[in-house]
């Protein structure tokens, strides 16, 4: 099984940045594709970001495109999410997960964190 730990989470300011990491136990994740999500209240939990297992292949949402960096070191078995530019609108938990298929579907996804909190003041 996985153990998936997100971290960096916390306020910051509108155009600000934060990066998020994502540290995995129990087995190495070098044979996943790892994807980043989030939810806020009243909504259902949304695509962010996702990399291959080799972290040959990067894909963003529409929404975080050209503001979010997904990147992975599989030495470190960890996951990283750089968020720039922040928007209030970005304020949300956000999870990282682990997938055997490359998916932007949530269910595909087999191993979930705990979350992370992101809050961005207007």
């Amino acid at each position: 099984q996985v153990q998936l730990v997100e971290s960096g989470g916390g306020l910051v300011q509108a155009g600000g940045s934060l990066r998020l990491s994502c540290a995995a136990s129990g087995r190495t994740i070098s044979t996943y594709h790892m994807g980043w999500f989030r939810q806020v209240p009243g909504k259902e939990r949304e695509f962010v970001a996702r990399i291959s297992s080799s972290g040959s292949t990067t894909d963003y949402s529409e929404s975080v495109k050209g503001r979010f960096t997904i990147s992975r070191d599989n030495a470190k078995n960890t996951v990283y999410l750089q968020t720039n530019s922040l928007k209030p609108e970005d304020t949300a938990v956000y999870y990282c997960a682990a997938s055997s298929t490359w998916s932007v579907n949530l269910f595909r996804y087999a191993y979930w964190g705990q979350g992370t909190q992101v809050t961005v003041s207007s």
